[in-house]
């Protein structure tokens, strides 16, 4: 007779038989019936290799010549898309923004059961989009684009070869879908008309005249078809122009009273406000241009949060579209109205020897270009790291004294976007070439354009 022990052991082995049959049989039938379970990517890549890449776009947007504030826009707005949509395939609470984005049909997707490197999906995709983007900047400037892309590569060298090639393809992939769309926009290779004798200037009461002392870039005016360009966001498109105040020459009216308040302020400027207005001048020639100054900020308000990567991939998508629908919406309430500058007024009804302290750009005035940008920057980056955030805007340091002013640039301190966006609105004003409302109406249109790109569906 067996034992109790040995019958015991008997049975376990029994039991042990069946129910490894049984897991076996429902393995078959998971294999059978259902997909496979995709790959899980638990990603804590730090935002470090987007800020190199928010950089190289600042170096490009400055070392490429013609590079006029319009068309920069443009391109920090594919730049910054394509970053994001390079990586957010691999990101579950994230959603690509094909079929959201105007005309943006598709983009292509990721393979779910492979494992990709999105650090290096990023790289491939800026350096690819920035070279074509910026397809008419030197050789040497599409050479350190190259080495960025090349240093990134090999610090990942490590990687499974295989992993690398996929990666770098699915980068590659997204930016020339994104290029291939862009040429729809309307502003395709925009640096090629950037001063057009086509357009045909008004005149008349009211109406903007081109700058006619030496301190001027053209007498031509700049991009006066740009207005009518695609929007990222379709609801930018749709937005209605704001009017400006109505010409009138009494000294009574409320028109006169916004340029004798320009007038008289440039007169007593201090140098605080003069070094106000010069840190937000960004001259096109010398600097990065304006957009690139928000562009700058995301850069910062990245390097100072320290968000995970498809966060800061999502801060230069937001930042980059904002202010390029911005320039979009600004440049066709500019042309629609042609408004004066208060150079012109000034000189014909109050002052005819007065120049103002910040050199006259080549467009109309109403509304302000730096004031909507501005806001709109400000707006998705309120939205994205709350509404006091403290940081120092570096981004011209090192460039010493102004040739044109003479004022040293200086570093500056917030505590919130807003703040730097009503700062950068009011510099405007200071430098003698907008007026309060020029600048008013353009914090107000940022706002909504800012608040388009917000309403996106970011997340699932």
């Amino acid at each position: 007779m067996k034992s109790f022990y040995q019958r015991k052991i008997k049975n376990t082995i029994i039991i042990s038989v069946i129910l490894s049959m049984g897991i076996f049989g429902i393995n078959s039938c998971k294999t059978k019936n259902e997909e496979p379970t995709p790959i899980v990517v638990t990603d804590t890549t730090t935002a470090y290799t987007a800020t190199r890449w928010g950089k190289m776009s600042l170096i490009i947007a400055e070392r490429t010549p013609g590079n006029t504030p319009t068309y920069a826009s443009r391109g920090f707005g594919y730049i910054g898309l394509t970053m994001y949509e390079s990586i957010v395939g691999g990101y579950s609470e994230y959603k690509s923004l094909a079929g959201q984005l105007n005309g943006l049909a598709t983009l292509p997707k990721i393979d779910t059961l492979q494992k990709y490197n999105w650090v290096l999906s990023l790289n491939a995709g800026q350096a690819w989009i920035h070279r074509n983007i910026y397809e008419q900047t030197s050789n040497v400037n599409k050479v350190t684009i190259d080495s960025l892309e090349s240093k990134i590569l090999d610090e990942y060298k490590t990687e499974n070869q295989d992993v690398i090639d996929r990666s770098v393809k699915y980068g590659k992939d997204v930016a020339k879908a994104i290029f291939e769309w862009s040429k729809t926009d309307g502003g395709y290779q925009g640096y090629n008309r950037n001063f057009t004798t086509e357009y045909i200037v008004p005149v008349g009461q009211g109406f903007w005249k081109a700058p006619t002392f030496s301190q001027s870039a053209s007498r031509l005016p700049l991009h006066p078809y740009w207005g009518k360009n695609r929007t990222f966001a379709a609801n930018n498109g749709t937005l209605p122009v704001p009017k400006p105040i109505p010409f009138d020459r009494s000294p009574l009216s409320q028109y006169y009273a916004q340029f004798l308040e320009v007038y008289g302020k440039n007169k007593i400027l201090t140098q605080e406000e003069k070094e106000i207005a010069l840190w937000w001048g960004d001259d096109p020639s010398r600097t990065f241009t304006p957009p690139g100054h928000s562009y700058s900020i995301a850069n910062i308000a990245v390097k100072t949060a320290k968000p995970k990567l498809i966060k800061a991939a999502q801060t230069f998508a937001m930042v980059g579209m904002s202010i390029a629908d911005a320039f979009i919406n600004c440049w066709k309430a500019k042309y629609t109205y042609n408004a004066e500058r208060p150079s012109t007024y000034i000189n014909n009804n109050i002052d005819g020897s007065w120049v103002s302290f910040w050199p006259e750009p080549p467009f109309p005035a109403f509304y302000s270009g730096h004031s909507v940008q501005s806001g709109a920057s400000a707006t998705v980056l309120t939205n994205l790291y709350g509404n006091e955030f403290k940081y120092l805007d570096n981004s011209h340091q090192g460039r010493g004294q102004d040739p044109l002013t003479f004022v040293f640039y200086k570093n500056r301190s917030y505590n919130s976007f807003w703040e730097a966006a009503e700062e950068s609105a009011y510099s405007r004003f200071l430098g003698g070439i907008h007026t309060r409302s020029d600048n008013d109406t353009g914090l107000s249109e940022g706002r909504k354009i800012g608040q388009n790109i917000n309403n996106l569906k970011w997340k699932k």
